[in-house]
C-alpha cells in the first residue's frame, strides 16, 4: 500500500523540466497517484492533456479565489460546459473556496457557490481552499449544501470546525503545516481526529515543510508528512501500517482512483 498526494500542482511551471523524472522518483518512493486541482478555466482545460500523459494523475476543474483577477463572468458557464463534457475525466470540482486575503469577497462567494452547485450536479466531491474564511464557507454551505463532500485543503481550523466539516462529509487535508512547532493548535486538532477523516497532501510547489523553507516543495515530501502525523498520534509500527492503509483507501474512495 503506497501513498496518494491528494493535493499537488505538479502541472505548474516549476516542474516543467523535471516532471517526468519527479513522477518516476515518486513511484520509487511508493507515491503512486496524484490529485491535481484546477485553478483557472484555461489551466483546468490543460489538465486534460496532462492526465492523458500520466495515468497516475487524477484532475479536477475549478476556479481558485487566488486567481480571481483572471476569472471572467462567462467562465462560470464555460466551466460548467467543460465539466459536463469531461465528466468522466475529472475527479472533483475545485480548487475553489474563499480567501480573505483577496479582494471582492461577494464575487468570491458567488463563484464558490456556483462550483458547489456544479459538484452537486455532477455527483463529485469538492476541493475547498480557505484562508481566514471558515465562517464564510460555513454560510455558503448553508445556502448551497454540498451533497458529495470533498476535502478541506490544508486544514488549520479548530476542533469544532473540523467536526462541522466532517459531519458534512468532508475529509481534512494534512500537509506540511503539521511539521512546524508553532502550529500547535493544528497539530493538536489533527492528532485527535480519526484517520478516516484525513488525507495526506503536499500542495507542491507551495507549503514547504519545516527545514525546507525557501525550497520548491514536491510530492516526494509526502512520506515526511506521514511520519510527522504518526509522531503526533504516537503510533506503533503496526498502527503506522494501518494508518497508511486508511489514508490511501480514504483518498482512493473519495476521488475514485
Amino acid at each position: 500500500m503506497g501513498f496518494i498526494d491528494s493535493h499537488c500542482h505538479i502541472d505548474f511551471s516549476e516542474f516543467d523540466h523535471i516532471r517526468e523524472q519527479l513522477i518516476e522518483q515518486c513511484k520509487q518512493q511508493g507515491i503512486n497517484a496524484f490529485i491535481v486541482p484546477g485553478v483557472t478555466l484555461a489551466q483546468s482545460k490543460a489538465l486534460i492533456e496532462l492526465a492523458k500523459c500520466y495515468g497516475c494523475i487524477r484532475i479536477s476543474a475549478g476556479l481558485h479565489p487566488y486567481f480571481l483577477s483572471e476569472h471572467r463572468e462567462e467562465h462560470l458557464a464555460q466551466l460548467t460546459e467543460f465539466a459536463l463534457h469531461h465528466r468522466n475525466k475529472i475527479s472533483a470540482i475545485g480548487e475553489c473556496g474563499i480567501d480573505r486575503s483577496i479582494d471582492d469577497i461577494p464575487l468570491q462567494i458567488r463563484i464558490f457557490e456556483h462550483q458547489i452547485g456544479l459538484a452537486n450536479q455532477l455527483n463529485l466531491p469538492l476541493i475547498v481552499h480557505h484562508r481566514q474564511s471558515h465562517d464564510l464557507i460555513a454560510h455558503s454551505f448553508k445556502r448551497c449544501r454540498p451533497k458529495y463532500g470533498g476535502v478541506i485543503h490544508a486544514f488549520t481550523g479548530s476542533a469544532q470546525q473540523a467536526q462541522s466539516y466532517i459531519k458534512q462529509g468532508f475529509k481534512l487535508g494534512v500537509g506540511g503545516s503539521i511539521t512546524y512547532e508553532r502550529a500547535q493548535k493544528t497539530r493538536h486538532v489533527i492528532s485527535q481526529l480519526d484517520a478516516k477523516h484525513l488525507l495526506l497532501e503536499t500542495d507542491s510547489p507551495s507549503m514547504p515543510l519545516c527545514g525546507f523553507q525557501g525550497q520548491i516543495n514536491t510530492p516526494l515530501q509526502l512520506p515526511r508528512v506521514f511520519e510527522q502525523l504518526c509522531t503526533l498520534k504516537q503510533l506503533t509500527d503496526a498502527d503506522k501500517a494501518q494508518l497508511k492503509k486508511q489514508l490511501y483507501e480514504s483518498c482512493s474512495a473519495l476521488f475514485c482512483i
